[in-house]
């Protein structure tokens, strides 16, 4: 078993769910989050909300993005004291591109999602 199985593994409606409940409880909204991950998968709305009744695992979810935004690269710092730019799994640090934005949601630290919005 790989290093980050687990976590590819888990379900995508189970997991976002919980994100959402983190931004929300400091104040954020439901949509927010949506527009972080539309932002950063490509994924319309439409399908994101489908995903939260499916079976697709977390890591299905990611790695089979329809259009991963070229300027997720440009998001740095630590989650889980990891820094982003020290993940060498390309899908894990997908992951964890999504858990620093919507960290950095629940902060109230700028978004690059909502920049220029």
């Amino acid at each position: 078993m790989g290093r980050y199985d687990r976590v590819y593994q888990m379900s995508f409606a189970k997991v976002y769910p919980l994100l959402v409940d983190k931004a929300v409880n400091k104040g954020r909204t439901e949509e927010e989050v949506e527009a972080i991950f539309c932002w950063l998968t490509g994924y319309s709305i439409d399908e994101l909300r489908a995903f939260e009744t499916s079976d697709v695992t977390y890591g299905d979810f990611f790695q089979n993005a329809p259009a991963p935004n070229p300027h997720r690269r440009e998001i740095k710092g630590k989650i889980c004291g990891v820094s982003i730019e020290a993940i060498d799994e390309p899908l894990m640090r997908e992951i964890r591109y999504a858990d620093k934005l919507v960290d950095d949601l629940a902060r109230g630290k700028e978004c690059i999602v909502f920049r220029g919005l």
